[in-house]
């Protein structure tokens, strides 16, 4: 969190527990979601002992646009590389696939 590979911080043990739990103890099925711009996939806006700040990694960066330019590599960088299994996928799953959406764009 805080910034790129070398510069952020890993994400505290406490919070990826309280993350797991919730998971597992059917805690994120009553919570409201987001949907992630850059990836696709929903997000909680809010978890019991976890840091909202958290759960919307560009609040975490102190520069906001260095946190997109990196987001937009990471999405280039999965487009590039599901694109040698696209055609041995159903449709369904690219239609899934994070990012293949935003790429497209």
């Amino acid at each position: 969190t805080g910034g790129a590979y070398g510069t952020g911080r890993r994400m505290p043990i406490k919070d990826t527990r309280a993350l797991l739990t919730a998971a597992l103890s059917g805690q994120l099925a009553h919570a409201v979601f987001r949907r992630d711009a850059n990836f696709g996939f929903e997000v909680p806006v809010a978890v019991d002992g976890v840091s909202t700040k958290l759960l919307d990694p560009r609040s975490t960066w102190v520069d906001g646009r260095a946190y997109d330019l990196q987001a937009r590599k990471l999405v280039d960088m999965f487009v590039a590389n599901f694109a040698k299994f696209e055609n041995h996928v159903e449709g369904s799953v690219r239609d899934a696939a994070p990012g293949i959406r935003v790429a497209a764009e």
